[in-house]
């Protein structure tokens, strides 16, 4: 294996033509750069510098011209890595949860905000249900999150009401026996008003179309598989809000975070949702 100490004095005394020079440079006296040089040239079983018929210019032999390319090359590779380690050392892991349903475009230019103005900040960002996010947050697994539950139910940094309504197709019946539904899995907070509320109104449904992803249920609501109930921020311009059912009270949009000690980092991430999200609520 290659000394890169050594490999360092003998790019100083390439660079520099002499080994006094050098000497200098690497903050060592002539004869121990020398010794380094003969150590290196040991090491690879060639002959890599020599001197001119004066005995004060050094320059490299072929060999030495050769080594000196790969010296140069992991001598930068071996700097980049510390510097990478260094730098990790000092960022500081932000892991947070949003809900599955929250407008992408809206949360990306949430996060670019608060990545540039913190740029120690190390973000890891996942969606899923409000459900699967409380587990991760007991868990340890994220740090911080946005859930979407019952207004009130417990504390939180900050909390956003969010109203939610009936939609269905354009032209969808809903004068027929059972109302088909297009519903998120169990422990959905829709899918319980839904429920609910058509149980408290003594209709008959049946579960016509599940599933995890908002873009399904959407799809599946435009194309008349299924009525569903969804926050106003999420109905699309194929949907009818759907006035003779029963209306439904909204849910709240919660921040709330899984560790009793946050980091100004953590805390950044708070403030930058709290305010960005309070400005168009």
């Amino acid at each position: 294996m290659l000394d890169l100490e050594l490999l360092h004095t003998l790019v100083c005394v390439v660079d520099e033509g002499s080994f006094t020079r050098a000497a200098e440079r690497v903050h060592r006296t002539q004869s121990t750069v020398s010794q380094q040089i003969r150590k290196l040239e040991d090491s690879v079983g060639q002959v890599l510098l020599v001197r001119d018929r004066s005995g004060q210019q050094v320059s490299a032999t072929e060999h030495g011209e050769l080594l000196t390319q790969y010296a140069r090359r992991l001598l930068n590779l071996s700097r980049e890595a510390r510097d990478a380690l260094n730098t990790e050392a000092r960022l500081v892991p932000v892991r947070l949860g949003v809900p599955e349903d929250f407008d992408a475009t809206r949360m990306a230019s949430m996060l670019s905000g608060f990545v540039r103005a913190r740029p120690e900040a190390r973000l890891e960002t996942v969606s899923g249900m409000s459900t699967d996010l409380r587990r991760q947050l007991e868990n340890g697994e994220i740090d911080i999150a946005l859930v979407k539950r019952e207004a009130g139910s417990g504390e939180c940094h900050a909390s956003w009401p969010e109203p939610l309504v009936w939609v269905c197709g354009h032209g969808q019946d809903l004068q027929v026996e059972t109302l088909p539904l297009a519903l998120f899995p169990q422990g959905c907070i829709y899918r319980q008003r839904a429920i609910r509320t058509l149980d408290k109104a003594r209709r008959s449904w049946r579960v016509a179309f599940g599933s995890h992803s908002l873009t399904g249920i959407q799809a599946a609501v435009t194309s008349g598989l299924g009525l569903s109930i969804l926050p106003r921020s999420a109905v699309l311009p194929t949907h009818r809000i759907c006035t003779e059912l029963p209306p439904v009270p909204p849910s709240e949009l919660a921040l709330v975070s899984g560790v009793e000690r946050l980091s100004a980092t953590h805390q950044g991430l708070i403030e930058c949702l709290r305010d960005q999200l309070s400005a168009v609520s």
